[in-house]
């Protein structure tokens, strides 16, 4: 029991916060940049953005990137980093042999450069304290969990269960406003009680419940994390009841997809004026009212939608969607 109350996500959450304060966690451990937001749970480094996204690419058997706000830490994933103790302690063995005038990348450092550096140090172990380097590669999956098995017993750590399932690496964050619902389906005896749920991969969001009203407005705001292999989200309504099942009242999808392809074309929005940047089509095989713009507006990037809810015999839903990017 006591072992399962240390292991509650607020509590591992302060710990994986507290690391990150220490002054050498505070910058990037492969190029300084300032205030890593990222970090290798399997390797125990805290990183930025753009070395994020090369470490990404060795593979989760090489480097298992997680947000440190964004992502659920598994206990093991914590209790992995806090064993290592940060940047310092993991650079002084994946770095121990840099070569005589070999500069590490910088902040501003190219893709290429920060690339062939983070590959030559995680994955080819090439500044590695020989004592610790595998001479002959097991097959690659096992690659950087043996390196690593001999690194964690180095800070006198069992090896952590190094468990890929269940992790989501996300791109950003979308803020759906639920602004109202028009004509919607009567389920009681000449009303509904209706109330919106939202999911996007494994998340699911709702609305508070509206008593007695067809027409109900919310213009409540709900929080969903974006994941890398992001799919449309699914939107329903439903008709709460105390004493029975809620009853379905209609549902629909809302691709993402212009929204993000738009928004990440542009990059930073508050560099942009008030401007149009992309646009959802109405088609006979989506729920859309009509053609829906993605807008730069006030520096977000914004889309207002408009659904006729399907497999209903009536209802439309308001929304607004506003994109996120992780760096804010």
């Amino acid at each position: 029991m006591s072992n399962h109350a240390l292991g509650r996500p607020s509590s591992g959450k302060r710990r994986l916060k507290d690391l990150l304060l220490q002054s050498d966690n505070r910058v990037c451990a492969d190029c300084g940049a300032p205030d890593p937001k990222w970090a290798s749970a399997n390797i125990g480094v805290f990183i930025c953005l753009k070395c994020c996204g090369v470490h990404r690419s060795l593979g989760t058997h090489v480097s298992k990137v997680l947000s440190v706000t964004l992502d659920e830490w598994s206990d093991d994933e914590i209790e992995a980093m806090v064993e290592v103790g940060g940047n310092t302690s993991a650079n002084s063995i994946y770095e121990a042999f840099i070569p005589e005038g070999f500069s590490k990348p910088g902040p501003d450092s190219s893709h290429e450069q920060r690339s062939k550096f983070i590959r030559s140090k995680y994955e080819l172990q090439e500044f590695l304290k020989p004592s610790l380097r595998i001479l002959s590669a097991p097959r690659k999956g096992s690659l950087q969990s043996s390196i690593s098995r001999k690194i964690m017993d180095n800070f006198r750590s069992s090896s952590s269960s190094q468990k890929t399932a269940g992790m989501v690496e996300f791109i950003g964050l979308l803020k759906v406003k639920v602004i109202k619902g028009t004509n919607l389906a009567i389920r009681d005896m000449l009303s509904s009680d209706p109330y919106v749920v939202l999911t996007l991969a494994q998340q699911k969001v709702q609305t508070t419940v509206i008593g007695s009203n067809l027409n109900p407005i919310w213009n409540e705001e709900l929080m969903l994390s974006v994941p890398q292999n992001f799919g449309p989200v699914k939107l329903q309504v439903f008709d709460y009841d105390t004493f029975s099942a809620d009853d379905i009242m209609g549902e629909a999808e809302i691709d993402i997809q212009p929204m993000i392809t738009s928004a990440v074309a542009f990059g930073d929005a508050g560099m942009f004026g008030n401007m149009q940047i992309g646009k959802w089509l109405k088609s006979h095989d989506n729920a859309l009212i009509n053609d829906s713009t993605v807008n730069i507006v006030d520096g977000k990037v914004k889309q207002e939608i408009s659904l006729k809810l399907q497999n209903v015999e009536s209802g439309e839903i308001d929304l607004e969607l506003e994109w996120m990017p992780l760096e804010q």
